[in-house]
């Protein structure tokens, strides 16, 4: 496989390496604004072959970091142990960071209050929450000073304020629009207020879609899980604001002025789809909520450009993985596929064994069965 330096030029409907043009930031904005009650998802406009090579550390290729929080700066209450050294060598760098989050539950300034005290830099500027970006869609449509329904917590409230809206508590305030974003303290009666003003047609935002949130006490139920009791009690879909919809992350690219970002999650179906969907790059971190087996079984809108334990990997270089016939080779690895079984053999970080695998499972026609992935996986003792 040819390194980064040729591979990431390879852009849908752009002229620079890896950008969003104007017309797809229109776009994602607008796609925010359908009036329709489900939201379609977003075209798919490049497959970018992974996984890929740096011969340089990734903070010297790409001039932004688009970075997820939970799972990827921090768990729970903790720093993930690599990312605030890290993020400071990316800065060093040049590399521009901005923390671009689903969770919608505190205010910016909370955010950044939070990352500072585990020891990374960070401003209200650099933060990106898809409050924000759910509180903007709302605010294209309606009026200044409508009421909005707000089923979650004190960061979705101000968002909505600051563009000007109104956020009430109950169905009997005729609102415009529900918005729900995650809330660790969401109360049956508050979902109640919101299906019943969806019931009599107020529009119907999800901050974010995300079944699961990685905390200090393991993996709990998202944002997604609860927007499902209103859709699944009013039969209405929300629009939903946060990754993989495009709002967010543009939001991310403009604040950060990013012609090169690299977009840096630890979920397959929300940070990594956000980037392949748009054809820029995409790093995921296995200090969040994906596993290795699901890695290898990933579909094909779900497989990172790269692969690292933490955010150490933005300070590293990647090394080729080969791919010919049935196996593909990183390292001292080979991964061979037969008989719709992968085969692992060699010895080496165990990391380039999985890259190995996912290239070998990702070179076929098929997607690998979880089944297969994990015992695949297995071999490299996890």
């Amino acid at each position: 496989m040819s390194s980064d330096t040729t591979t990431t030029g390879n852009t849908a409907g752009t002229g620079s390496v890896g950008r969003w043009t104007d017309l797809d930031i229109r776009c994602g904005t607008d796609a925010g604004t359908d009036t329709t009650e489900r939201q379609p998802r977003a075209p798919m406009t490049m497959m970018p072959m992974p996984l890929r090579s740096s011969e340089q550390p990734l903070d010297t290729m790409y001039d932004a970091a688009l970075l997820d929080l939970d799972g990827v700066v921090y768990v729970g209450t903790a720093p993930v142990p690599a990312a605030p050294e890290a993020i400071d060598k990316a800065r060093i760098a040049g590399m521009r960071v901005a923390f671009v989050t689903n969770n919608a539950s505190r205010t910016p300034a909370a955010v950044a209050e939070n990352l500072m005290r585990m020891g990374v830099t960070a401003s209200v500027q650099d933060v990106v929450t898809s409050a924000q970006a759910a509180a903007r869609l709302v605010a294209e449509r309606f009026a200044t000073g409508a009421n909005v329904l707000a089923v979650g917590d004190t960061g979705l409230r101000q968002a909505l304020r600051v563009h000007g809206l109104r956020p009430v508590s109950v169905a009997a305030e005729k609102p415009v629009a529900v918005v729900q974003g995650h809330s660790p303290r969401m109360g049956y009666d508050l979902i109640v207020e919101g299906a019943l003003a969806v019931e009599e047609g107020a529009l119907f935002v999800a901050t974010n879609g995300d079944a699961t949130a990685p905390l200090g006490r393991g993996v709990l139920p998202g944002n997604g899980s609860f927007a499902r009791v209103i859709a699944h009690a009013t039969g209405v879909e929300p629009i939903v604001a946060g990754k993989p919809q495009r709002p967010l992350h543009e939001e991310g690219v403009l604040r950060t002025a990013a012609e090169r970002p690299l977009v840096v999650g630890d979920r397959l179906d929300t940070d990594i789809e956000s980037a392949t969907t748009r054809g820029v790059a995409s790093m995921l971190v296995l200090s969040g909520v994906t596993t290795p087996a699901e890695l290898v079984a990933a579909e094909p809108q779900h497989r990172p450009s790269y692969l690292a334990f933490d955010l150490s990997g933005l300070t590293a270089r990647h090394p080729a993985v080969e791919v010919s016939g049935e196996g593909a080779r990183c390292g001292g690895w080979v991964a061979t596929t037969r008989g719709g079984h992968l085969e692992l053999s060699g010895d080496g970080p165990r990391l380039d064994g999985l890259r190995a695998l996912c290239a070998a499972a990702w070179s076929g026609p098929e997607n690998v069965d979880t089944v297969t992935a994990q015992a695949a996986v297995a071999q490299l003792g996890w």
